[in-house]
């Protein structure tokens, strides 16, 4: 049942069970509590009383996310969230992974949970990029270190990529690769050598580029382009 709601795009898999746990979502007018079950293309399924729609062709959007707002459909603590300030006219969608309040830059958006949720796993081996702008001093040598990963407090970070482009008065601009994308992994490994990372900026997820998107806005990848992409 999680993955059909995830491939109709109504919410990813870790949350489809959560909606199931809540007894939001029912089969033929029946409420389920658990996500074990089978279901067919002749079943009825509704979350919150709301049929779901038929699974739509995989579709996925290139979104500049400006800094301040939150990546989920609902924040407990009232903060803007990422999905009510999309474009008008996206249908619904949810995120390839997330960046935190502050971050900016691509995040990546579908409207099929299982894409998603490939597409977070570190297994795929795709590089996501970013450009950080940190306060404090660094050296390359330094940044050479993290080839061979590093442990913040407790938790092992893999190989990540750090080029220092260029100093900006007490500031420095790093251009960073890596595969795993741990919650807040780029801020915690550079506060790690010292440094305070005042912006960031996601360029890259996997074949995907930023580009010249403005912040707020978003642009369909082409189907052909993102067929190749996924293999």
């Amino acid at each position: 049942m999680a993955k059909v709601l995830a491939r109709a795009g109504v919410c990813s898999r870790r949350d489809a069970e959560r909606l199931i746990a809540e007894g939001r979502v029912a089969v033929n007018g029946v409420v389920l509590d658990t996500p074990g079950v089978k279901v067919t293309d002749a079943d009825k399924i509704s979350v919150d009383g709301r049929p779901i729609r038929a699974a739509e062709p995989a579709r996925m959007w290139r979104y500049h996310k400006p800094a301040g707002l939150v990546t989920t459909h609902r924040d407990p603590a009232g903060r803007p969230t990422v999905f009510e300030h999309l474009p008008p006219g996206l249908p619904r969608v949810i995120s390839v992974g997330r960046l935190d309040l502050n971050s900016e830059g691509l995040l990546l958006l579908t409207n099929d949970g299982e894409i998603a949720r490939r597409l977070e796993l570190p297994a795929n081996g795709w590089v996501r990029q970013y450009r950080a702008r940190a306060f404090g001093r660094i050296t390359q040598a330094e940044l050479d270190g993290l080839r061979d990963g590093i442990e913040v407090e407790g938790v092992r970070y893999g190989a990540i990529e750090a080029e220092l482009e260029r100093g900006q008065g007490a500031n420095a601009w790093i251009h960073v690769s890596l595969t795993e994308g741990k919650n807040r992994e780029v801020r915690r490994v550079l506060e790690a050598l010292g440094l305070k990372v005042n912006r960031l900026i996601r360029v890259r997820y996997g074949p995907f580029e930023l580009g010249t998107l403005d912040p707020g806005e978003a642009e369909e990848i082409p189907r052909r382009f993102l067929k190749d992409a996924l293999g």
